[in-house]
């Protein structure tokens, strides 16, 4: 049985914050965050898409729901493979995530780093719905981004896009950029490569037809030495079929849980990514835009 108390004991250990009466939303401050307040750093989604790595929150409304169990996540928490118990609201969860970010960040006064980046950071800007779990499974998740671009703040949804329905309400209720992951380029490989909880390709496929509804859409592939870093010409053919506004073409980064089921030397160089961006490139209508070699990720776009 699923020791759902148990789990975020040990979460936050490891820094993370559940909020809600029901504890099933979570935040945490990511590593770019952190970066961008000490004036290191900064994701490589603020070079991409303009965000502020300093002002985004990154949380999750699902943060024990997932139907993968793919071995390039970094988490290491196991899942239930559907939602139940009760539903917090939208307004209680982004409240508490507001403010479960401010006080982490309070550690930050007494240490060296841009304080003007730090008085900002306590009113993020931009919410990254992508911390852990699969954030479609939460049942109020259009009202939840509603309720996130009613505040002013900009909203990026990673999902795996195995709920198609889910992704279907949200034609209505677009977040700022809506990211699906495409794990593999064809069903056998997925199948090694997420470990799915039933036969979720064709979901996935259905969720990436999608994408020409959202204003801005991505697709992000994360890839693996000797499991997905294969066959450019079958990702070529999905990427043009369902026609999302970019592309992102990322390695795995050897972090947290995956560094137990993966070996470092899995992870592509940037040199390799870009070189197997160059032969989707030749394969498609897309094209190489920009790129961040730190965080090993290319971006395209037709």
């Amino acid at each position: 049985m699923f020791d759902k108390e148990k789990y975020i004991q040990m979460l936050e250990k490891k820094g993370y914050r559940f909020v809600g009466k029901h504890k099933h939303s979570a935040v945490k401050i990511c590593e770019w965050t952190r970066n961008a307040l000490r004036g290191k750093n900064f994701c490589y989604k603020q070079k991409f898409y303009g965000i502020n790595s300093h002002r985004c929150l990154q949380m999750s409304p699902a943060a024990f729901v997932c139907n993968h169990n793919c071995l390039f996540c970094w988490r290491s928490t196991p899942f239930e493979t559907k939602w139940s118990g009760p539903v917090d609201e939208p307004s209680n969860i982004l409240d508490e995530s507001i403010e479960a970010q401010k006080n982490i960040l309070q550690g930050f006064w007494g240490a060296e780093g841009d304080k003007k980046k730090l008085r900002e950071a306590m009113e993020p800007n931009q919410v990254a719905i992508s911390l852990v779990g699969e954030p479609c499974f939460y049942p109020k998740l259009p009202e939840f981004i509603d309720e996130v671009k009613s505040r002013k703040m900009t909203t990026f949804l990673v999902t795996n896009g195995t709920l198609p329905e889910m992704v279907k309400k949200l034609i209505d209720h677009q977040p700022t950029n809506m990211y699906i992951t495409l794990p593999a380029p064809n069903e056998k490989i997925y199948k090694k490569t997420c470990l799915p909880s039933g036969n979720l390709w064709k979901k996935i496929m259905e969720s990436l037809e999608m994408l020409k509804e959202f204003d801005k859409s991505v697709i992000r592939l994360t890839l693996v030495k000797g499991l997905n870093f294969v066959n450019p010409e079958q990702y070529a053919e999905i990427i043009d079929k369902t026609g999302p506004a970019f592309l992102e073409v990322k390695s795995f980064m050897a972090v947290g849980g995956s560094r137990e089921k993966l070996k470092y030397s899995q992870m592509p160089l940037h040199a390799e990514i870009k070189e197997f961006a160059e032969k989707i490139q030749k394969d498609s209508s897309y094209r190489i835009k920009d790129e961040k070699s730190d965080s090993r990720v290319v971006l395209m776009t037709r």
